[in-house]
């Protein structure tokens, strides 16, 4: 009878978790959806994508022509950098609108999703993920063969990089979002977050190496950046997927995003149990 009854105990557990996985599953499913809506904003984005790349990849081709051992680049693997940062951009939000956990958390409707049988921040990041794909298929990946197709970049010939890639593309995004959702939580205790969403935004993308790869920082720039997140939110993968790191330093480089999603996806419940006790202090 004991048996029986543990039994039963791990059937209701198991049930109960593929329910509440195939919640988050469906959430992932409405952001693709919701994002995929947004037809012209995508086709807008990947023309702006492809403009902006070539600005940059024209700039940084030539300062590799005029230098000699341009962080280590030459023109092909300057070109993966450019135009693998280009596609990402969707992606990580780096450059797009608040959450809209952001507005909620002013006006009080999170006070609704705390009610919610979701857990709040698996929710939002499911849906967010759902977001990014919707955004890296008709416009990351286009804008990357728009390089290809243009500036003959250097990328691997063996599928071990893209599958590795892969997932440090998807902790790369999911990092960008706990971060963002980190710092939108903040508006618990602040009237305005756009401040400091404004300093997020410069810090990070400087920081991840968007504008000039984290490789040709001086060392002591280096240093900050190798103690934040953002370089796991973009150099990390874009190194990966163009083969510029692999083997064993490559695993290294996916454990260290693995440590971050875990450090910020932490700090960022601390801050929710904490804005909660505070809600229902200040509403009743």
């Amino acid at each position: 009878m004991r048996a029986s009854a543990e039994g039963e105990r791990w059937l209701a557990a198991a049930v109960h978790l593929r329910r509440g996985g195939m919640v988050y599953f469906c959430l992932a499913g409405a952001g693709f959806r919701r994002q995929s809506q947004y037809r012209l904003a995508m086709f807008a984005g990947l023309f702006t994508n492809c403009v902006f790349g070539f600005v940059r990849a024209a700039v940084m081709m030539a300062a590799v022509r005029a230098s000699d051992g341009f962080g280590g680049y030459d023109e092909g693997s300057i070109g993966a950098y450019v135009w693998l940062s280009q596609g990402m951009l969707g992606a990580t939000q780096f450059m797009g609108p608040p959450l809209e956990l952001v507005e909620r958390v002013k006006n009080g409707d999170i006070a609704i999703d705390f009610l919610r049988p979701v857990d709040v921040q698996f929710g939002y990041l499911a849906a967010d993920l759902g977001r990014a794909a919707a955004t890296i298929l008709p416009r990351g990946i286009p804008s990357v063969l728009v390089g290809v197709l243009t500036f003959g970049l250097t990328m691997p010939n063996t599928p071990g990089p893209y599958l590795l890639g892969f997932f440090s593309v998807l902790l790369a995004v999911t990092l960008s979002f706990l971060c963002l959702f980190a710092v939108g939580l903040i508006g618990f205790w602040v009237v305005e977050t756009r401040g400091l969403r404004v300093l997020y935004q410069i810090s990070g993308t400087f920081l991840a190496g968007l504008f000039v790869p984290v490789h040709m920082f001086p060392d002591w720039l280096r240093t900050i950046a190798d103690v934040t997140p953002f370089p796991s939110i973009l150099q990390s993968p874009i190194d990966i997927l163009s083969g510029r790191i692999t083997g064993t330093e490559s695993v290294t480089v996916i454990a260290a995003q693995m440590f971050w999603v875990l450090f910020i996806g932490a700090v960022g419940r601390v801050l929710l149990a904490a804005g909660r006790r505070r809600l229902e202090v200040q509403g009743g």
